[in-house]
């Protein structure tokens, strides 16, 4: 699975999930600064996940009709450690065994939801 991280996802999570196998491109340390419609384009040109802690992907998506193909993972959690998002990441892939294609998926650290699109 590849996946893109957002500028806003934790270089340390980006490492752990680099380090458990997956094919990760970082938007902090590959293409800083760029905008949100510029990371959907990313991710639909490559085939890419997005992860990010930012909300207005769920605006970009269904207001603007945005649609990465292989989807979002929003994170809504208030407190971590750095490498924690990049644990919670894997733990969704692996033992979850989310689908996320074609969809919003929201994790606030107890509750898994997700909106189809």
């Amino acid at each position: 699975m590849k996946l893109l991280a957002n500028e806003n996802f934790p270089i340390k999570s980006v490492r752990f999930l680099q380090q458990s196998g997956y094919d990760i491109k970082a938007i902090g340390i590959d293409d800083p600064s760029i905008s949100d419609v510029e990371v959907l384009k990313i991710a639909a040109e490559e085939n890419r996940l997005i992860l990010t802690f930012d909300r207005d992907y769920g605006t970009l998506i269904f207001k603007f009709n945005f649609r990465p193909v292989q989807g979002v993972i929003y994170l809504r959690l208030d407190e971590y450690d750095a490498e924690e998002p990049g644990r919670i990441i894997h733990k969704l892939l692996t033992e979850m065994a989310i689908n996320t294609v074609n969809a919003l998926t929201v994790y606030d650290g107890t509750v898994i939801r997700q909106r189809k699109y």
